[in-house]
């Protein structure tokens, strides 16, 4: 649908401009016809002084007029082109991570299929090779999981599943979950301060946020990533600030980094796999919930800082939070019908 109103919107744009460029064409020729045809009949009385008067300043000016809005029109039409080649380059890179990162789980399941079906391997073997097998066939879900829900999110199709939680126990849940699914060690993690006020969270959706800033955390950290999580009340918003200590991001990159596609590269650390998706993705959910998402980075090598807030429940965005715990309600009522219940 974006796609179409952005070439709606270039042909819109480039119609109006030969409109604007006939226009001035014409107003020019009717400039040089009418003083034309008024120096053939009375040329020989003129006064040699030139004297403006009112229909030619009028032309004048609507020829500048003119001249400005197809100056406009065709810097819209060059800047929409300039956004399609860089989104292009995006879109190409994104292929070649995506199908990258798709080939190397299924390079990796073939090889254990083949080995256990043309060779004799060894119980113990055995199960170390179907629980590789299993590991990558997750990894490989996950990432077809995120690129469908990509879609969905960008149509607003996201399953919906608000509820009013504590503030400082659901984050704090979101929280030990990542530390345990990425099995980060012990003191890997601290969390300080306190958000005492309610929220309303789709909790699935939540732990994607916490879950791509922790892997963001790990996979630009030289050494063990170390997080640091702080948790308060503001007056309206339930602010996380979420900091890790990894190579950070220079001032130039830092407006960028919630792009689609988007990966910053940092020849410190080469092998970073990604698609460019996740902190797309964890704005989109943010943005989702009624809140807001920002990064700030003092630069390379000194840590990167993500600041999430999020609305407190009955003080900041009534209506939409409350739209949000309406939908919820009605889809349960909904599936609670289908199933018969």
């Amino acid at each position: 649908m974006k796609k179409n109103r952005s070439l709606l919107f270039l042909i819109f744009a480039f119609i109006f401009a030969q409109f604007a460029w006939l226009g001035l064409l014409g107003l020019w020729i009717y400039w040089y016809v009418v003083n034309y045809l008024i120096i053939e009949q009375v040329g020989d009385k003129l006064s040699p002084q030139i004297v403006l008067d009112s229909p030619n300043v009028l032309i004048f000016v609507g020829g500048i007029i003119l001249i400005v809005l197809i100056a406009t029109a065709m810097f819209l039409i060059f800047r929409n082109l300039t956004v399609q080649v860089k989104l292009t380059k995006l879109y190409d890179n994104f292929i070649s991570n995506v199908t990258h990162e798709l080939k190397s789980p299924l390079a990796s399941i073939q090889l254990y299929l083949e080995t256990l079906h043309f060779k004799d391997v060894p119980p113990e073997k055995q199960k170390e090779f179907y629980a590789l097998m299993i590991r990558d066939s997750k990894r490989l879900k996950k990432l077809i999981d995120s690129i469908l829900e990509i879609s969905r999110l960008e149509k607003k199709r996201i399953a919906h599943n608000f509820h009013i939680y504590n503030a400082d126990e659901v984050i704090r849940q979101l929280i030990s979950d990542s530390i345990e699914q990425f099995r980060l060690t012990e003191g890997a993690v601290k969390i300080l301060g306190e958000a005492p006020c309610k929220c309303v969270v789709d909790k699935d959706a939540m732990q994607i946020v916490f879950d791509n800033l922790t892997d963001n955390a790990m996979k630009y950290s030289i050494q063990p990533a170390e997080i640091t999580i702080k948790l308060s009340c503001a007056k309206k918003y339930v602010v996380v600030e979420f900091a890790d200590k990894g190579i950070g991001i220079n001032q130039n990159n830092q407006k960028y980094i919630f792009n689609k596609f988007q990966r910053i590269d940092n020849r410190n650390i080469p092998n970073v796999k990604g698609t460019g998706l996740g902190l797309y993705w964890v704005k989109g959910i943010i943005k989702f919930h009624g809140g807001k998402i920002t990064a700030s980075s003092e630069g390379l090598n000194k840590g990167t800082t993500f600041k999430i807030e999020l609305p407190i429940y009955q003080s900041s965005k009534k209506f939409y939070v409350n739209r949000l715990l309406r939908e919820t309600a009605r889809k349960q009522k909904k599936q609670r019908s289908e199933n018969g219940e």
